[in-house]
C-alpha cells in the first residue's frame, strides 16, 4: 500500500484514552502486519503503557515538552487531570514534567526513537528552550521539533504573534549543539486527509465521517458525473437532469450507467432524494454547486468535487488515487454559478 506510516495523535491526546489506542494498533495489526507506527502525546498518561506499545510494534513516539522549570511550565498549563484528580498551578506542571521526563526514559530504554516537539510560545518559554533541549539529551532524546505557536482564538495565547522565522532560526541553531534539530516539519494535521503537498480534505472527509458514524452505506464504489454531452465534466448539480455514474476499470474507468435526477423543488428533501439515487457513489463531479447540497451530501456520505476537465481523466485519476484538485474550478465568489433554479 501507499501508506507506510501510521501516526496516533490528536485531537487530543490518544494516551487519555489508551486501551481505544491500543486496541485500534491491534486490529491494523492484524490486517497490515508491516505497518510503522509513530504515537504522539504530551507524555501525562505515557509510562504505564510503554511496555505495551513497544510489543505492538510502536517505534516512534514523540513528546511533546514545552518547560522543564514548572515555573514555566505553570504558565502554558492551567491544569492536569490524573484520573480523576485535577492538579492546578505548580502541582500540575510538576505532575506533568515527572510523568514526561519518564515517559522518556522508559522509551529510550526499550530502543523507541524518541522527538521532543516544544511550541515556542515569545515571552513564555522562548528563552528556556535550550534547557529543554539539554535535558532532552540527556535523556537520550533523539531529535526535537521546534513548532511556532499558531494563535488560536478563543484561547488563553489568541492574543500572541506567531514567532518570527528569524527566531525560530535562531532557536534551532542554538538547541543544534545540543540535540540534532527537525527542520522540515510542514505542520501535519490529524484532522487533514491527504498528502502534506496535497490537502484532500474537503473531498473526503465526509466519507470518513460516514464511515466513522458506522454509516450502513459504507459501499460506494462509483463516482457520479454531472455532464451536458458525456465527455466533460460541466453542469451544475442542481441542473443536471441526470448523473453518469462511472466505475473503475484496471487502471481506468468506465461509465456503467446513466440515473435520473430528483425533480426541482423541495429544499433539502430533494438532495437526500439524491443521495438515496447515488447510494453507491463516493463523489459527485459538477461544474459547480451550492452551499445546501453540498452539506446535505456530504451528511450523507457523498463528496462533491467543483470541477471541470474531460471526465475519463478525472474519474480514472481519482479510482488511482491520485490528486483531482488540481481539476478544480475557481471559486464563485458571487454564488454558485448556476441559473437560478438548481440548488432548490
Amino acid at each position: 500500500p501507499r501508506i507506510t506510516v501510521v501516526g496516533i495523535a490528536g485531537p487530543g491526546d490518544p494516551m487519555a484514552e489508551a486501551e481505544k489506542t491500543i486496541a485500534t494498533i491491534e486490529r491494523i495489526n492484524a490486517k497490515y502486519p508491516d505497518m510503522l507506527y509513530c504515537l504522539s502525546s504530551n507524555g501525562l498518561a505515557l509510562p504505564e503503557h510503554v511496555d505495551r506499545l513497544v510489543e505492538l510494534g510502536v517505534t516512534h513516539v514523540t513528546v511533546t515538552m514545552n518547560a522543564v522549570d514548572p515555573e514555566i511550565g505553570a504558565k502554558i498549563y492551567s491544569w492536569v487531570r490524573v484520573g480523576k484528580v485535577v492538579y492546578r498551578g505548580l502541582d500540575g506542571a510538576r505532575m506533568l514534567l515527572e510523568r514526561q521526563l519518564e515517559s522518556i526514559r522508559l522509551l529510550k530504554s526499550r530502543g523507541v526513537t524518541v522527538k521532543v516537539n516544544s511550541i515556542v510560545i515569545p515571552g513564555v518559554n522562548d528563552h528556556h528552550l535550550a534547557e529543554v533541549a539539554r535535558v532532552a539529551a540527556e535523556l537520550g532524546a533523539d531529535i526535537q521539533n521546534l513548532i511556532p505557536l499558531h494563535p488560536t482564538a478563543d484561547t488563553p495565547f489568541a492574543g500572541m504573534e506567531e514567532p518570527s522565522k528569524e527566531l525560530i532560526h535562531e532557536l534551532r541553531a542554538k538547541n543544534g549543539e545540543t540535540i540534532l534539530q527537525m527542520t522540515h516539519c510542514r505542520r501535519c494535521r490529524a484532522d487533514a486527509v491527504g498528502l502534506l503537498c496535497s490537502d484532500r480534505s474537503s473531498e473526503l472527509i465526509p466519507t470518513l465521517n460516514a464511515l466513522a458514524c458506522g454509516s450502513k452505506k459504507t459501499v460506494r464504489p462509483y463516482v457520479a458525473v454531472a455532464s451536458r454531452e458525456g465527455m466533460l465534466v460541466n453542469m451544475h448539480l442542481g441542473e443536471a437532469p441526470s448523473f453518469q455514474i462511472w466505475a473503475p476499470q484496471g487502471k481506468g474507468a468506465r461509465m456503467i450507467e446513466e440515473r435520473t435526477a430528483p425533480e426541482v423543488g423541495c429544499g433539502p428533501d430533494r438532495w437526500r432524494k439524491l443521495a438515496e439515487i447515488l447510494h453507491d457513489c463516493s463523489l459527485v463531479l459538477v461544474e459547480a454547486a451550492g452551499k445546501q447540497p453540498k452539506q446535505v451530501l456530504g451528511e450523507e456520505g457523498i463528496s462533491v468535487l467543483e470541477c471541470s476537465g474531460l471526465i475519463t481523466d478525472i474519474v480514472s485519476e481519482h479510482f488511482q488515487g491520485g490528486d483531482i484538485t488540481r481539476y478544480r474550478t475557481r471559486s464563485h465568489k458571487a454564488g454558485c454559478a448556476g441559473m437560478g433554479v438548481g440548488c432548490g
